[in-house]
């Protein structure tokens, strides 16, 4: 980068900015004003990029993490050379475009993660640079270093304050993620004012506290201080960076810059006029001069960057083969050829064994199978592995030398689970983990919302499939970043266990009532809340293969007997018919209802079919593990699962309202909070018995 011309670079995106807000009569220019210099510093002297390939694989990762400041990123994009031309600018916040209020990935190319909840971004960076470094354990050979990027990232002070941000940078500081530098653009400023009032931190010693180095305060307004700053940053090999960079918003403005008015609102005509002759810019709006653009322009440079890792790699693919064969598959996220093959074995393996265990268990039963068969697959629990039982044989813990922060090499697999609900067996002891395996079971400890955009992060970057535990009530911590994933449409996997009053004497703090039903109103989360081993099986076959959706899956604490089955087929479809009346011997009567069920409650479900039996009612009994899937099915299945005229009944220990639109003529359900008592009291207490729901088809019935 020209070095004398890196004031009209940074003024370039100032003017961007101001331009584009004041268009749209929307948008945040103050941020974007005030870091224009830290992005100039970055982008022109740092960031390995190629504009032409956006996700060529060892480019470094960017994220904006205060997103707000959209037009620093857009900005930048189409000055060096993205796709992302001057109309895209101009249609800043319009409907359709590819410069959307907040950055949004696969939207706008080289954004590498959507942002805009603030805390989530530097969040998902730390998923981006643990990926980074675990690929490179798994994959660098001597001489060949394939995998050899940084991650950075730009925060504010909105994500400083989020709670998130000190769980992801404490493990960040665990992990010793030393390619992970984030640059803080220190204003003061939000929008309530001058934060001193309260955000009293002392960011330098906190930072130290999580072990990582820090930089600073140093000018984020000069770009050559900037850029020193960066370049010592690059040369940690044990530690993340946290640059702190003192910056003005809004700077070049007259009268907005230092205060909260340059934070969420268009200068102004007036101002922006102000402010042109303040920073010498006197071009039309979104006018660029030629010289500027050719300053920016990476375009050349890029092409060149990609090459030489191109050739890097063919060269690591010639000295192993297998190797590199394996990288590029888990790269583009296909599954191994086998694991159609794997999936079938598990799940007919289930349906042979046909045991009577916890869903949870049930879970890592399947988990066993895949996890020794996808090397991605990439565990992990948020201090509640010997409860959410997410650790196999294949799957160390993770860990990381103290002294070095290099990643710990070929450790055992965990201990055997201790914990384990009434009945299960205990798991076989560890075995040896395979030559020159990383680990590959996180203990996140107690930071779920951390744990989901992590995983957000490590599902951006690649190479891995994320998979982390927690109870199922403490989803609320988490639900944004499943949100976010939902979003992105990205694989992340939630597991989510102890799904009912069925855990006992927690009682209500614990117990999950509405979380169920509130999971399945986000779009394209996939929910599954399997009734035994087989469809547990199914619905890891089932969220393994969603490459453009997350999964929760909502896991028992209490034992679930095998539930009998003639086929396999239709359980992946969310919904299938479980029974009909000639399973309890009613061959020649006609069917009169439909009893509706998830998870522990199929069992209630065909105890009732049983008692209704006596009494000659006929009912077919409906499994659907999966409202979300089997709302995806064409209407002919869904006609044939749950007949036009026939009288619906669900079962579900949880809030009735969804269940509504099936057309239900009742629910047994539950819309209060639980209580505190063993598991066989609470559900004799609340209704969920045989007796109850067979007495509820029959009022049904009557009405």
């Amino acid at each position: 980068m020209p070095m004398a011309n890196e004031a009209l670079m940074a003024n370039a995106i100032r003017a961007l900015a101001m331009d584009a807000v004041q268009q749209a009569n929307s948008g945040h220019p103050g941020a974007p004003m005030g870091m224009a210099d830290m992005a100039v510093a970055l982008w022109g002297d740092h960031l390995r990029y190629n504009p032409a390939n956006p996700h060529w694989f060892d480019r470094d990762r960017f994220v904006l993490s205060n997103g707000h400041a959209s037009m620093l990123l857009y900005a930048v994009l189409h000055l060096t050379g993205y796709d992302l031309p001057i109309g895209e600018i101009k249609n800043f916040r319009q409907l359709h475009s590819k410069t959307a209020g907040h950055p949004e990935v696969d939207v706008t190319p080289g954004v590498e993660t959507t942002t805009g909840p603030l805390g989530q971004g530097i969040t998902n960076a730390v998923g981006f640079a643990l990926a980074e470094k675990l690929l490179a354990a798994e994959f660098n050979r001597k001489s060949h270093d394939i995998v050899d990027h940084h991650t950075y990232a730009f925060l504010g002070d909105g994500c400083m304050m989020e709670g998130i941000s000190h769980e992801a940078c404490a493990l960040a500081g665990a992990w010793h993620l030393n390619k992970l530098i984030a640059l803080y653009d220190d204003n003061g400023i939000s929008i309530d004012g001058q934060v001193k009032p309260w955000y009293i931190d002392n960011v330098a010693e906190r930072f130290h506290a999580y072990g990582w180095h820090v930089i600073g305060p140093i000018d984020g307004n000069d770009a050559k201080e900037v850029s020193k700053a960066i370049a010592k940053a690059k040369q940690s090999t044990d530690k993340p960076t946290l640059i702190n960079c003192k910056t003005v918003i809004g700077k070049g403005s007259p009268n907005r810059a230092g205060t909260a008015k340059a934070h969420g609102e268009a200068l102004g005509a007036e101002e922006i006029k102000l402010t042109r002759d303040a920073i010498d810019w006197h071009y039309a709006p979104f006018e660029i001069p030629a010289d500027v653009y050719a300053d920016w322009d990476h375009k050349a440079e890029g092409a060149k960057t990609e090459a030489a890792w191109n050739d890097k790699f063919a060269a690591y693919a010639a000295a192993f083969p297998e190797l590199a064969a394996e990288f590029t598959r888990r790269m583009k996220g296909e599954l191994p050829k086998d694991f159609h093959q794997v999936a079938f074995d598990t799940v007919v393996a289930a349906h042979t064994k046909a045991e009577t265990v916890a869903s949870r268990k049930a879970s890592q039963l399947a988990l066993e199978a895949f996890t020794a068969a996808l090397p991605e697959m990439l565990g992990g629990s948020a201090d509640l592995t010997g409860s959410n039982l997410t650790n196999t044989k294949s799957t160390p813990a993770l860990r990381f030398d103290p002294k070095t922060g290099a990643v710990v090499m070929n450790l055992p697999a965990a201990e055997p689970t201790k914990q384990a609900a009434e009945g299960e067996a205990k798991p076989e002891a560890p075995a040896e983990a395979p030559h020159g395996t990383i680990g590959r079971h996180i203990n996140y400890g107690v930071r779920e919302f951390g744990m989901a955009a992590i995983m957000n992060g490590v599902a951006l970057h690649g190479g891995y499939i994320p998979y982390g535990g927690t109870f199922l009530t403490f989803s609320d911590y988490s639900r944004n970043a499943i949100r976010m994933a939902a979003l992105m449409k990205r694989r992340v996997i939630h597991v989510f266990t102890h799904d009912s009053i069925g855990l006992g004497e927690d009682g209500p703090t614990h117990q999950s009532i509405e979380h169920a039903a509130s999971l399945r109103l986000i779009p394209n989360l996939d929910v599954w809340r399997p009734g035994d081993t087989a469809e547990t099986a199914v619905a890891w076959a089932v969220a393994l293969q969603n490459q453009t959706r997350p999964t929760a899956m909502l896991l028992s604490r209490q034992n679930i007997a095998y539930a009998p089955k003639s086929e396999l087929g239709d359980i992946s479809r969310g919904a299938y018919v479980l029974s009909e009346p000639e399973a309890v011997g009613l061959k020649n009567k006609k069917t009169a209802a439909v009893i509706i069920a998830t998870g522990s409650e199929v069992q209630l479900a065909l105890a009732a079919q049983t008692l209704l039996a006596e009494k000659k009612i006929a009912v077919r009994v409906v499994s659907m593990p999966s409202t979300t899937t089997f709302d995806r099915q064409d209407l002919a299945y869904k006609k044939a699962v749950l007949p036009k005229k026939l009288p619906r009944i669900a079962v579900e220990m949880g809030c009735t309202g969804g269940w509504w639109k099936y057309g239900c003529a009742a629910v047994v359900g539950i819309d209060t909070y639980g209580e505190s008592a063993p598991a066989p009291e609470l559900f004799k207490h609340f209704g969920f018995t045989a007796e109850n729901v067979a007495a509820t088809v029959e009022a049904a019935l009557r009405d």
